[in-house]
This record gives structure tokens, sequence and C-alpha cells, in this order.
């Protein structure tokens, strides 16, 4: 995960957002997803991907009957458009997975104007259209951080904010055990249902936590869907047909 000290772009500094003119009149704010509603259901989500581990991970909770949501960075870990990245979000597609926005460069966008905000979400959105067709109705701000601003443009680009209420601590450093006392925790608080914030981007994630996890979520009784399966929504606001990849497909 790269750090919110990150510098953005010259080009983009260089973009100036004009405040529309004051209507007295509110403007609307995306809904913030905290808890699930199905009950029962465990929303297992996954951020800073497409990565090495995103496969590994998918494979086992298909093999479990189980779901997850991938929560995708354009160009933190690496490039979205890479070749193998391409076939790994079409990959998670396939297989029932859920693909939201992670935005592009993972800033904190509360520190943003509203014209990079707009930037750090259409970067990436642009991309998982081109690549698989979707266009995600839930994002989640890197860190978690967000304001009314954020807010305000999340809701204009038709979605909603994705939290989370059980963190497994792993992009904080915690151990293994840690990051599985974690979902026994969760389990042992006997919530109707279940919002786990994970990372793709760590091998003890992919090869220790979520097989873990399947096991003892499902030992309870839960079962493990798409965030959008737990609230009863849709997933995409739309979806097309995948664009073929060209020289503009680019980070750089």
């Amino acid at each position: 995960m790269l750090s919110s000290a990150v510098l953005i772009s010259a080009a983009l500094l260089s973009v100036v957002s004009a405040a529309p003119p004051s209507s007295g009149i509110a403007a609307p704010l995306a809904e913030v997803i905290v808890n699930c509603k199905v009950p029962k259901t465990v929303a297992l989500t996954l951020d800073d991907g497409p990565y090495i581990y995103a496969r590994n991970i998918s494979d086992a909770l298909t093999a479990a009957e189980a779901k997850a949501t991938f929560f995708l960075a354009g160009n933190t870990w690496s490039c979205i458009y890479q070749d193998e990245n391409i076939k790994t979000i079409q990959y998670l597609h396939e297989q029932g997975h859920q693909i939201g926005s992670h935005t592009w460069n993972h800033l904190d966008l509360s520190l943003l104007t509203r014209a990079e905000v707009n930037y750090e979400m259409n970067k990436t959105e642009e991309a998982i259209l081109r690549v698989a067709g979707l266009k995600p109705a839930f994002m989640r701000p890197p860190f978690g951080r967000y304001n009314n601003l954020v807010r305000e443009v999340v809701a204009e680009r038709g979605q909603k904010i994705a939290f989370w209420d059980t963190d497994t601590e792993d992009s904080w450093g915690a151990t293994i055990e840690r990051s599985k006392e974690t979902i026994d925790e969760a389990i042992a608080r006997d919530a109707t249902s279940l919002h786990i914030l994970a990372h793709d981007t760590y091998a003890t994630t992919a090869y220790e936590l979520v097989p873990y996890a399947i096991k003892q979520l499902q030992g309870a009784g839960y079962k493990l869907v798409t965030l959008a399966e737990c609230l009863g929504e849709e997933p995409y606001q739309w979806t097309q047909k995948p664009g073929v990849k060209n020289d503009t497909w680019r980070c750089g």
C-alpha cells in the first residue's frame, strides 16, 4: 500500500476545481455502507489489488462455494493494465466475485480537491470498464478516509462508499495469529452479518488467513457472498462488453 504522502503528478495539480454557485441546497451525500443487511451473510472484501495472490484467493473461495469483493486500485502495487492483471480481473469476474473501485494512486481523498477526487476515481473506473466491462456501484476510499466533499463526488458518480465493521489488521502489519483472532472475535460477537476488510496483496492473507476465515465463518453458519449480495443490491451501475487493449491502456 502506498503512503498518503505520495505526490500527485504535476499535471494533476494543475487542474483547478471551480466551485459551482451556491444554490442554498445541500448537495446529496453518498451512502456509507458499514454493515451487511442479509442475515447470516459475510462480505469478505479485499483491497489494493489486482495482485499476484488474487487468483489463489479466488480459487480457495470457489472451492468452498464462497464469493468475495475485490476493490481494485489502478496504479498502486502494479499497473492495472499489465497483461497478467487484465487476465486476473477477468478471471475474478468470471468466478462470480464482485469488482469495486479503490481509486488510482491510493491517496487520502479527504485531502484532495473535487477535481483530484474525480481524477482518482475516473482513472480506475475507466480501467475496470475497459478491462471487464463493469461500472462499479461501490467504491472504497483508501485508508477508509473520506469527507463530505468525497461523499458528494461519489454520489454524483452514482456510487456508494463501502466501509467495514471488521478489520483483519493485515495492512497494519498484524501477525497472522492476530488476523485470525479478528475473525474469531467477529464470530464471537454473534453479529447478524459481517463486513470484513482484508488485502489480497499479502501472502499470509492469501494462504493462511482466507482459508482460516472460510472454515471458521462457514462453521459458524455464515455464507460468504459479495458485498452487493449481502446488501440485496446490484453490484454494478451497468455492464458492457470488455474492450480490446491498445496503446491508451497504460499507467504512465
